[in-house]
């Protein structure tokens, strides 16, 4: 089993806060991470209907039973008003990780905690692993970039040695459908894969809900719903433009990802290894997977997402900007593995709008190789953390 860094987090902050909440996409690790970490308390997943009805219809009779051992509360989503009545017997005993609840719809889960759990828990984000976490395996040697592309970041895929393309398949098919109809009736499952493949191809591209809904049928109004569905269950993942007093100037809408490069290669069709090396939007799927890492980076050491991305209306774009309170670290993205100066273009025009740049602009590219050039270190996806880690 891989070693999940957010691990020392959960702990610390167990130690600080009487409910941990940790949510984040199906098959992610979260059941298996606190189970690990919390060997002592009981383990109680409200996805078997009769523990669900119980919860639903006696929750007082229910939280009782766990009252003086705490629990860990898996798909807390599936009884959402739980943390309403958790919240008495929080007060009452004030006694410090008591309850772990987990999750995989982020925004249900989220508007349940906060109304009633203000103050009193912790909010977590598990993504699939990490490169950084498959490269801490023992004897493990780095994989090749197109393998960690076709194959995604879902455990179960590295730990069972699945077959990327049927475990992907069977994922969508039982975990991301049935999320979806729970928390909206879908009419047409046809027209709503057909959604999601097109999303998928338009990975790493400006988001227009007009086009996406023109091009496989739906309104502008449908295509909003479907999108925030996804984004809920953790399968689209959107990444906000930067905003400064130069509004006119710039881009407002935000860029398009998946959290998971293996499933949005798979909803495209891609099939193995050779398919990733020639697909036209290799490219894409790249800096779809070198946005997540970098979100990854952040989320295992329990912080929030500080992303954004700058384009103006000349065509001037930095794909990331990594804020640090007034400060930034511009990152472009390269899927060649060849250097040369056009990877570094995009910096001057961002350069002439602010002067926080005190870490200098980093390019992130396909090939193996680091070299620190005058306008931008140069690096590849296996040294983010180490690069991340000086941006303080």
């Amino acid at each position: 089993m891989v070693k999940r860094i957010i691990d020392k987090y959960l702990q610390k902050l167990a130690k600080q806060y009487s409910v941990i909440t940790l949510t984040g996409p199906r098959q992610s690790g979260k059941t298996t991470l606190c189970k690990m970490a919390f060997p002592d308390k009981p383990y109680v997943n409200l996805e078997s209907p009769d523990i669900r009805a119980f919860a639903l219809e006696d929750p007082r009779g229910f939280l009782n039973k766990y009252a003086k051992t705490g629990a860990i509360l898996d798909e807390i989503q599936r009884a959402p008003e739980l943390p309403s009545y958790m919240q008495p017997i929080i007060d009452e005993s004030k006694s410090k990780g008591r309850f772990i609840l987990t999750g995989s719809q982020q925004f249900k889960i989220t508007n349940s905690v906060n109304q009633s759990l203000a103050g009193r828990t912790a909010l977590l984000k598990l993504l699939p692993l990490s490169v950084e976490e498959l490269n801490s395996r023992p004897g493990s040697k780095p994989i090749p970039v197109a393998e960690m592309m076709y194959k995604g970041f879902y455990p179960r895929i590295y730990n069972e040695k699945l077959n990327a393309t049927q475990a992907l398949s069977d994922y969508f098919e039982t975990y991301v459908e049935r999320d979806i109809r729970t928390l909206s009736e879908i009419k047409n499952l046809y027209l709503f894969q057909k959604f999601v493949r097109a999303c998928a191809g338009r990975s790493g591209q400006l988001l227009n809900l007009v086009n996406l809904g023109n091009d496989i049928g739906v309104s502008h109004t449908t295509a909003k719903e479907w999108l925030s569905l996804l984004q809920a269950s953790y399968v689209v993942f959107l990444l906000e433009p930067w905003h400064t007093n130069l509004t006119k100037r710039l881009i407002k809408s935000p860029k398009l990802y998946f959290y998971d490069t293996g499933l949005a290669a798979y909803l495209l069709g891609i099939e193995n290894i050779k398919h990733i090396e020639h697909h036209p939007l290799r490219g894409a799927l790249f800096e779809n997977m070198v946005v997540m890492e970098i979100l990854k980076y952040r989320y295992n050491r329990g912080q929030k997402n500080n992303l954004n991305f700058y384009r103006d209306s000349n065509g001037n774009e930095i794909d990331v900007l990594y804020n640090m309170a007034q400060n930034i670290l511009p990152i472009e993205i390269k899927a060649g593995e060849t250097i040369t100066k056009d990877y570094m273009k995009g910096f001057p025009p961002f350069e002439k709008l602010t002067q926080n740049l005190p870490w200098g602009n980093c390019v992130i590219y396909a090939g193996d190789k680091t070299q620190k050039r005058t306008q931008a270190l140069i690096t590849n996806i296996h040294e983010i953390p180490k690069v991340l880690r000086k941006v303080k």
